[in-house]
């Protein structure tokens, strides 16, 4: 395991593995905050501008969507990024998916960011998707310094509110439908919140098969790629402790989110945040973005891309990439979308 350090002792970023001319391709093992943690860098040439990328949670690992976001947004072309595996994610033990709460959660967030920075000499572009937003969020106002930019996909503001609006959605998609089945189903889900993995993963898959998080079949097309994805990146072994961890840091997490409001103390940073969201979102709807917009600094934008559902990134991977370049003050073909923005 490569020592994980801060400041100008941290210790350099090694030579790729796999190559090809100037390109990089590198898996390396962080020892953050006592914890083990992998991170994947990748980059067609030495030396592009750096973006962090915050997985959605809890407890989802990222290792085994490398390849899905690299086929949909295609940043290795013009940034080197780092794609990491959270605090008990993936293959990490289990007392470090037992160690998690929302402080560690954002410190470590902070903790990357610095490491990024540092091994790239160059102020980071953070990319974080839902939950993972809230905890970017808080964690750039704390790494002005170190943060070019944060783009938040779907941010998780208030869970309450989100919660009452997935249960809204489930109930009119069930009504909708016609499918007693389908009622049955969202009738057998207790009400939010939820504090246990699962009526939280229950829930999961009822919106997913819905077409509230991503435009997908359903559930079992995404069971079925994502549990390939997990193979092909940490082996049998690996995807049983994955799964295993999903649930230790839910049983952590899911009890301290519950009433989450960022609203009542919205942190206060110093760089332009630039907020994505999906205009069929299940979990995010669109009257949260326009609150989000309420609060938003000068310079900040806000933008709801059509059609999109949760998982914006995959959705419109063009809008994201799109927001991406141009946070890095690099010029990019303007997507259509429905945007407001805080002028600077």
């Amino acid at each position: 395991m490569e020592a994980f350090r801060h400041g100008p002792e941290m210790v350099p970023m090694p030579a790729p593995a796999r190559s090809r001319g100037n390109a990089l391709d590198r898996t390396i093992t962080l020892d953050v905050h006592g914890t083990r943690q992998r991170v994947r860098v990748c980059a067609e040439r030495r030396g592009l501008p750096p973006v962090l990328v915050v997985q959605a949670g809890p407890g989802l690992p990222l290792l085994n969507e490398v390849a899905k976001f690299r086929a949909r947004l295609k940043l290795e072309r013009d940034f080197t990024v780092a794609y990491w595996d959270q605090r008990g994610c993936g293959e990490a033990p289990l007392r470090d998916a037992r160690s998690v709460s929302v402080r560690t959660q954002v410190d470590d967030v902070c903790a990357m960011i610095r490491w990024l920075g540092h091994q790239t000499g160059q102020p980071v572009v953070v990319l974080a998707v839902s939950l993972g937003a809230t905890f970017a969020l808080q964690a750039v106002a704390r790494e002005p310094s170190n943060v070019k930019a944060l783009v938040a996909v779907s941010i998780d503001t208030d869970l309450p509110a989100a919660d009452a609006a997935a249960a809204d959605f489930l109930e009119q998609a069930a009504a909708f439908s016609g499918r007693a089945s389908l009622a049955k189903s969202v009738e057998s889900l207790e009400p939010p919140p939820y504090l246990a993995p699962g009526p939280f993963q229950w829930r999961a898959r009822l919106l997913t098969d819905l077409g509230g998080i991503e435009r997908v079949s359903g559930f079992g097309e995404l069971m079925r790629s994502t549990l390939f994805s997990l193979l092909r990146t940490y082996g049998v072994v690996g995807t049983v402790t994955a799964l295993r961890n999903l649930n230790a840091v839910q049983r952590k997490l899911l009890p301290e989110i519950a009433t989450l409001d960022l609203f009542g103390n919205w942190p206060h940073y110093g760089m332009p945040v630039h907020y994505v969201f999906g205009s069929d979102d299940a979990l995010v709807p669109v009257s949260l973005a326009q609150r989000v917009l309420s609060v938003a600094a000068k310079g900040d934008s806000v933008r709801v891309v059509p059609g999109a559902r949760h998982m914006v990134h995959f959705d419109a991977p063009e809008v994201v990439r799109e927001v991406i370049v141009q946070a890095h003050g690099r010029v990019a073909p303007q997507a259509r979308v429905a945007s407001w923005s805080r002028p600077g």
